[in-house]
């Protein structure tokens, strides 16, 4: 009875690891937001932190990133567009950066909500080239597909939807309610603290960029937000919205890292039976973080893909 007892109470204790390490991390409020640059928009499903880089005035762009990087990682893309007379918006993802932890699933309609509603704010009505990156590439695409009247063109970085490397826990725990949670919420921070530490032998064009981003690990609702993430948005391919792109003759660009091993290749022969009319570039030795590593080639790019005066 005893061992049954102290087993019982050893179950409830590693069940609860999760909840107690979520209750030790910052929530995202007044105070973790008081140095936050730009400006926050109040959106139907929570508060979105947004600002606006590069030039003055101008052609837009507005930015989507990944799923488990802030807005911070566009700032040397944004200088580079800046330079070719972009005003660039970003703005971070629910659960990300200084924007709101919402509850439910991270679904395509929830980004895609999120940035509608942005637009609306800013009033971005036409003629925006929307950039999207990774998962942000997958928020992007559905998008354009409901909402292409409102773009002038698609910019696609390493984009999700057409299959990804992210090792076995991201692989395996969306699949699997509670005990994938649980395991997500143990493993993940480790997880990710090695991949933000492996950046640092990046040569990247955003300082402290490693530190930036292992700083999202403070916040509460971060982890969650990335296994909803991965359920709701990474775990469905992207085919159906590429072909009403397709038929809708929006001009789209996709760029790609030749040596990116979360976003392989190959991706890029699945877009392309997807959506004939993409124009692909390809840069040699970058990786999967492009729009930092790589943000003069990626603008360099961005030029050669578009399909009339970048003015």
């Amino acid at each position: 009875m005893v061992a049954q007892t102290l087993l019982t109470l050893a179950g409830a204790g590693l069940a609860a690891l999760p909840v107690l390490r979520e209750m030790g991390r910052q929530p995202m409020g007044p105070r973790a937001r008081r140095n936050a640059p730009g400006s926050f928009v109040k959106l139907d499903d929570g508060l979105t932190h947004a600002d606006w880089l590069g030039a003055a005035s101008g052609p837009v762009a507005v930015c989507v990133h990944g799923l488990t990087t802030p807005s911070v990682v566009w700032l040397a893309l944004a200088r580079e567009l800046g330079r070719l007379g972009f005003r660039v918006l970003v703005y971070d993802l629910y659960g990300r950066g200084y924007s709101d932890r919402p509850r439910g699933l991270q679904t395509p309609a929830l980004f895609c909500r999120q940035l509608r509603g942005l637009m609306n704010h800013f009033e971005l009505h036409e003629d925006v080239t929307l950039v999207g990156h990774s998962m942000g590439g997958a928020i992007a695409a559905a998008f354009a597909a409901e909402e292409d009247h409102r773009l002038r063109r698609l910019v696609l970085s390493a984009p999700a939807g057409m299959g990804h490397e992210l090792g076995t826990l991201a692989r395996w725990a969306p699949e699997w309610p509670l005990i994938g949670d649980w395991a997500f919420h143990m493993g993940f921070p480790r997880l990710h603290a090695q991949g933000c530490e492996a950046e640092r032998a990046l040569d990247s064009a955003i300082e402290d960029i490693a530190d930036l981003q292992l700083a999202e690990l403070a916040y509460r609702g971060y982890v969650r937000s990335v296994l909803s993430s991965l359920r709701g948005t990474l775990r469905h391919p992207m085919e159906q919205a590429h072909r009403q792109i397709a038929r809708r003759r929006l001009p789209v660009a996709a760029i790609w890292g030749a040596e990116d091993r979360v976003i392989p290749i190959r991706a890029m022969g699945t877009l392309a039976q997807w959506n004939r009319d993409v124009r692909h570039e390809v840069i040699e030795g970058a990786g999967h973080s492009l729009p930092y590593t790589h943000p003069r080639a990626m603008a360099d790019a961005f030029v050669r893909t578009w399909t009339g005066p970048v003015i």
